[in-house]
């Protein structure tokens, strides 16, 4: 909104009169001006604000008269008192709401002759000066009397509205002017404008007193009513809650002589609980407080505010389901089959569920399961859990965690706050209608405490198997038996979990799905899902194993399943459009046609080194969609042995560079590598994409290989790729994600991968057709490494294949006899050097 000052400076070259001598008229609607007062009103009648204006490009003066009857929009001449003030104009501003008008009162004047603004477009009149205060005919002593009271009245109005400050009531009393007495009163009290008019139009300062004294009378012997009225009503509204009470006690004392007490209408609610409370297979703890609980009921009014909040309590918990439990499946081969139809792949978790399943056979008495199972998104930790509960026969409930904050949510809030309601854990059972059902915790990585409290902590009592069955929330003030149910949690980032209550979980990480086992889930479960989901049939829609593997590679790039299967979805809307616009009776998706279907491809393969380079190694990384072939290389440079580090490496790979280095430079002699390069040389290590942050230990022999290579200016194989951490005297540590890494090399055509001897357990992990695919050549030392990965001058680079017993003896190992890998017991699987 524009808001607008107009200058109100006297302006000796401003004071022009109107021709005719008539002033500018603003009618008042109930407000009346006064000499020697400041005034602000809001002007919105077109003749007013041209009145305004006519003012201030003349003398600024201009006359207010006051409305006998406010209500009157369009005023005539007989509508406006004759008797009003003549003021002068200190500020006008002007907005988009109005205009609002500053005046201060000069003197009071009376009309002689009124223009309408028929004659002249606004108000104008001829008037003649009153004097502000006629000769005074009192006497000193009825001065002082009517002066007394005057403030006696506006003590008692001070003492009644509270609405007039303190400050401003003792200087009032404390003035001695009768003048400032009476203007002081006139600008601070509130009074009607009838009033104020019949005041203003009268000279006498004492009749002026004489008539505030009136109205002052008048105003406090309404606030006395208006009091008592207050006070009268107030007084039935308890003498109403009385007899209530009075009636309350009156039917217990006549239930106790035996005379009966409530009407058989008004007990009813109150019995009717009793009734369930009685019929409810609880303890006798939790019967004893919901009885105190009915009894208190029937000692208070219906309808009333405590009467609800006892009639929810109980409700709520006679609604939970007190030793109803539903009959578990305990055929294993059943639900392993019901598993294995549902999901494909989550082999740990399945036989973790089964294992359970067994236990419980033998011991039924069983309690304390709490299992997390821990993945990246959308590899099946939610959708397994509604098929783990089918399997066992359970009731399902799924509670989401991420966001919450207040602990109450998790305990529930104490009935005696407005609003209070039971928790989550509680609710999930009054859901579930049963006492052992199988409650998915989803995203408890994701709980987070601010002033309200901790949620993580609340589940501390929930989750641990040998409190939870006494578990009490706030809102029930009774113990609830939660040690049958199963309580399944999931987490992307173990890391936020509270140590606590980590430690009361069975942890079962879900690695991201590899590439075959993508296919698998596409071709068996998720092809057939949308086509029921866009209303087609399988004989007007097929897609190729090939299509499939190429919406894998090329149109997506996750841990888990979701964008294929929305890319699948896609495929089935196009094929459902080209059903219905064209005479197709079937729609085959293959790798040609993908590309016109969806797009030109969104993901292309992973950049790596596909000849016998010097400096450039394929190394092997762990992201969060899965495993990626990671190049490193490595040039060097005229210089004064300076080490540049780039391709957004964090600190840890920055400190394998460092190790790198100084093994090089400790092992450059067997290698034929000139110490002087390391004062007379640049090394320059880069990790391609340059945007994408990278970090961890892994790359270590990577790394080595690469600085070897490029200061021996030995080649290194591009067929081969490894992963592994190193230590400054050359040894090869194990590292994690060997599963996603070793589907990263396949999916590349990669056939031959350096391993840490540490991680050959891991293998056992690897999908069949991967672990078939490729040579796996576990590493205790860098110089295994470097003699199978550096290229000797004239050396055959095909490696020769592990027989099947001896790849069987590296995976597993004998307990009692688990040697240490030595390079010299595998020469034969090494180049010649």
């Amino acid at each position: 909104m524009d808001i607008f000052f107009e200058d109100t400076e006297r302006n000796d070259s401003a004071q022009k009169q109107t021709p005719d001598g008539y002033l500018p008229v603003v009618p008042l609607r109930g407000i009346v001006a006064y000499p020697h007062m400041v005034l602000d009103f809001e002007v919105g009648r077109a003749a007013s604000k041209k009145a305004v204006d006519a003012a201030l490009g003349a003398d600024r003066k201009i006359v207010l008269l006051t409305q006998r009857d406010q209500g009157v929009k369009e005023p005539k001449e007989a509508d406006l008192h004759r008797i009003g003030v003549l003021c002068e104009i200190r500020q006008v501003v002007r907005g988009g709401l109005g205009t609002r008008v500053i005046v201060e009162g000069l003197r009071r004047i009376r009309v002689t002759h009124l223009l309408p603004p028929e004659q002249a477009a606004y108000w104008r009149c001829e008037c003649k000066p009153i004097a502000n205060y006629t000769k005074n005919r009192a006497t000193d002593v009825e001065m002082q009397a009517i002066v007394n009271s005057v403030k006696s009245e506006l003590s008692d109005r001070a003492r009644m509205n509270n609405g007039l400050p303190r400050e401003l009531i003792e200087m009032l009393l404390s003035e001695e002017d009768p003048t400032q007495l009476f203007e002081g009163i006139w600008s601070n009290v509130d009074m009607n404008y009838h009033d104020r008019q019949m005041m203003l139009e009268q000279g006498a300062l004492f009749l002026r007193l004489t008539m505030l004294f009136a109205v002052l009378r008048r105003e406090n012997e309404i606030l006395r009513v208006e009091a008592q009225i207050q006070s009268d009503v107030q007084q039935r509204i308890e003498q109403g809650q009385k007899e209530i009470f009075l009636r309350e006690q009156l039917n217990a004392i006549r239930e106790e002589l035996g005379e009966g007490g409530f009407p058989a209408e008004d007990v009813s609610e109150p019995q009717q609980y009793l009734d369930k409370i009685e019929a409810l297979p609880a303890s006798e703890e939790v019967k004893a407080k919901l009885r105190k609980e009915a009894n208190q009921l029937t000692k208070m009014p219906s309808g009333s505010q405590e009467a609800y909040v006892i009639s929810n309590y109980l409700d709520t918990v006679l609604a939970l389901p007190w030793g109803e439990y539903t009959q578990e499946k305990l055929d294993i081969a059943k639900a392993e089959a019901l598993l294995d139809k549902e999901h494909y792949g989550l082999k740990r978790v399945k036989e973790r569920v089964l294992e359970s399943m067994s236990v419980h056979v033998m011991q039924p008495e069983l309690t304390g399961q709490i299992i997390c199972l821990v993945g990246p998104p959308g590899v099946g930790k939610t959708s397994i859990a509604r098929s783990i509960a089918k399997a066992l026969g359970r009731n399902y409930v799924r509670i989401s965690l991420g966001g919450v904050r207040d602990e109450a949510e998790i305990r529930g809030h104490r009935k005696t706050y407005v609003g209070a309601m039971a928790g989550r854990i509680i609710e999930a059972m009054r859901q579930a209608k049963s006492m052992n059902p199988l409650i998915l915790l989803d995203e408890i990585d994701k709980l987070s405490g601010d002033f309200k409290g901790d949620p993580a902590a609340a589940l501390l009592e929930v989750l641990d198997s040998e409190q939870n069955a006494h578990f009490r929330d706030h809102y029930l003030e009774v113990p609830f038996d939660l040690s049958r149910v199963l309580f399944l949690t999931t987490a992307n980032d173990p890391s936020t979990i509270p140590a606590p209550l980590y430690d009361r979980m069975d942890i079962i990480e879900l690695n991201s799905y590899t590439r075959e086992e993508k296919f698998h889930i596409a071709k068996e479960h998720l092809i057939r899902k949308q086509i029921k989901a866009n209303g087609l049939k399988a004989a007007q829609i097929r897609i190729t194993d090939a299509a499939i593997y190429d919406l894998i590679d090329y149109y997506t790039k996750e841990a888990g399943v979701r964008t294929l299967e929305r890319r699948i979805a896609s495929l089935c809307r196009k094929c459902a459009k080209t059903l219905l616009t064209s005479d197709a009776k079937r729609v085959t998706y293959t790798p040609e046609t993908l590309e016109a279907a969806l797009g030109p491809h969104k993901y292309l393969r992973d950049y790596y080194a596909t000849e016998d380079t010097v400096g450039i190694v394929n190394g092997l990384a762990w992201t969060s969609v899965g495993g990626v072939l990671m190049p490193l290389e490595v040039l060097v440079l005229p210089g004064k042995g300076d080490i540049q580090v780039t391709g957004s490496l964090g600190d840890v790979m920055k400190e394998s560079a460092k190790l790198a280095i100084s093994y090089a430079r400790f092992a450059a002699k067997k290698y034929s590598i000139n110490t002087e390069m390391f004062k007379t040389k640049d090394l320059h290590i880069h990790a391609p994409e340059g945007a994408v942050p990278k970090d961890g230990p892994s790359a270590g022999v990577t790394m080595l290989t690469a600085l070897i290579s490029a200061l021996s200016g030995i080649p290194v194989r591009h067929d081969i790729a490894m992963t592994g951490e190193i230590t400054l005297h050359g040894r090869v540590l194990p590292i994690g994600g060997l599963v996603e890494k070793s589907m990263a090399a396949y999916k590349n055509g990669i056939r031959t991968v350096l391993i840490p001897e540490g991680n050959l357990p891991d293998l056992a992990e690897l999908d069949e057709t991967v672990r078939e695919a490729i040579r796996f050549i576990p590493c205790e030392t860098v110089e295994t490494v470097l003699d199978t990965a550096l290229i000797p001058p004239k050396y055959d680079t095909t490696l020769e294949p592990l027989h099947e017993d001896e790849l069987q003896k590296l995976m597993f190992p004998p307990v009692h006899d688990a040697p240490r890998w030595k390079r010299e017991k595998h020469s034969k699987h090494k180049p010649a050097t």
